[in-house]
């Protein structure tokens, strides 16, 4: 871990406010596009960041919180919320924003890139809770595999496989997807 990130945590149960600030700053965007990109809801997303700070306060509050990795604490926090929010109602339509999580691309390319967006936006909504959650850490916030066990609590074989499981499913919708869009063509 690196050092900033120790002295972040030392600072953070002290409850240095400039550090508690940083803190805020350096990972609720992250938080926030994470729960976006789950939840589809701009004020329930707002809810899990602010939900999952408090928690962060409560648990040093404590005398509790993280030992290390702060990202990987937080995010789990955020993890918990959101899946409670699961339990107590089921989200509608899982919608990514394209200002979220897209990249600059070539203006000949543009349109394919759109439409290949929305088949990977359709085949991530087909998929179960767990399996959109893994293709989110992995492929649209970068985490890597032993930093998702942590977020989401399961061991890094089961973190493999699911994410195995998911990326053969999406890749089969949209490939579906794809040859509809051809079909449809003709």
């Amino acid at each position: 871990m690196p050092d900033t990130e120790n002295l972040l945590i030392q600072k953070a149960k002290n409850f240095n406010q400039a550090t508690l600030g940083e803190i805020y700053d350096r990972y609720s965007p992250a938080i926030y596009r994470y729960a976006m990109r789950l939840l589809g809801d701009e004020s329930l997303s707002e809810d899990c960041v602010a939900e999952t700070f408090f928690r962060f306060l409560n648990a040093l509050k404590n005398n509790k919180g993280p030992k290390e990795h702060l990202q990987a604490y937080l995010f789990r926090i955020a993890h918990n919320w959101i899946t409670d929010q699961y339990r107590s109602q089921v989200p509608a339509n899982v919608e990514l924003r394209d200002d979220l999580c897209s990249d600059a691309v070539d203006l000949e390319n543009q349109v394919e890139q759109n439409i290949r967006v929305q088949f990977t936006h359709k085949a991530l909504s087909t998929l179960n809770k767990d399996q959109r959650e893994i293709i989110i850490l992995k492929y649209l916030e970068g985490y890597e595999n032993y930093e998702i066990a942590t977020i989401i609590g399961k061991n890094i074989g089961s973190v493999k496989a699911l994410l195995h499981r998911a990326t053969v499913t999406m890749s089969l919708k949209v490939s579906e997807l794809e040859q509809e869009n051809v079909r449809t063509k003709k």
